[in-house]
């Protein structure tokens, strides 16, 4: 999504220039493009694809709409074996409409889970609740810290259900160290994302997350509580920003490693 004006072909191509080895996928490109035919395209380029984004959105209320959303994870589940990736990350999901209930929402989100962890196990694919700013919370994702996210992981099995920890969603929170500690030692970081926070934040505030460097978030210091945890696994950036989508994306993606080289390493 970060340079979601490349498609798959000239991504692929593009990692390829600049020595990037891995890659986090979003579902819509790979639907469009093929499941299969992204698959080939990755593998025969010699990479690996980190995370599948995303699953979730588990909060209807109506019957109906919640087995919809079941069976549209466990599609997402399969795409992300065929993908060869072991992580689907999930956006949980915000207040149906007319509702104000978060504690029930949650709570649906639980009853999700313990229906889809078993099933992505058997596939051998881990889910990542990823806890979005509260800004996000009526429309987007009832789950905004990470002591959320790990509340309802904890219900399950570690190698079923764990979290996503996002700089830009949690840089914020005094707690989010702590609870990346405890999460680190439940086993149950499966990804680490990079995106700064600057301001203003555009209208609708959904491509507000800012190039690495250009914001507030010390990147370093939330690497270090992560490694401190004990995670190993790969370091992905996700932006969302028109200023960014608008430009030329083999100059975007060489930027953003540029970037995460001088502010991460």
């Amino acid at each position: 999504m970060t340079v979601k004006q490349l498609s798959l072909p000239e991504l692929v191509s593009a990692c390829g220039d600049l020595g990037i080895g891995n890659l986090g996928l979003w579902r819509e490109p790979v639907q469009s493009y093929g499941v299969e035919e992204t698959a080939k395209l990755v593998r025969d380029a010699g990479l690996t694809v980190t995370t599948l984004c995303r699953g979730g959105f588990f909060t209807a209320i109506d019957p109906d709409e919640r087995a919809a959303a079941l069976d549209d994870n466990r599609r997402a589940v399969d795409e992300a074996a065929a993908l060869g990736t072991d992580t689907l990350v999930l956006v949980s999901g915000g207040l149906p409409a007319g509702s104000k209930d978060l504690h029930g929402a949650r709570e649906r989100i639980a009853d999700a889970l313990a229906v889809l962890g078993p099933y992505a196990e058997e596939h051998g694919v881990k889910l990542a609740i990823e806890p979005l700013h509260p800004m996000y919370a009526a429309d987007r994702c009832v789950v905004s810290t990470l002591t959320q996210a790990l509340d309802l992981a904890e219900r399950f099995p570690a190698h079923q259900v764990g979290v996503t920890v996002d700089t830009y969603h949690i840089w914020w929170d005094d707690n989010a160290p702590a609870q990346i500690a405890r999460a680190g030692a439940g086993g149950r970081i499966h990804t680490f994302q990079l995106a700064d926070w600057t301001t203003p934040l555009p209208e609708g505030v959904l491509n507000g997350r800012g190039q690495i460097g250009d914001g507030a978030i010390d990147m370093r210091e939330w690497q270090r509580y992560v490694e401190a945890a004990g995670y190993t696994g790969a370091i992905e950036v996700e932006l969302f920003n028109d200023a960014l989508w608008a430009r030329d994306g083999r100059e975007v993606l060489a930027e953003t490693a540029e970037r995460f080289v001088s502010h991460t390493l």
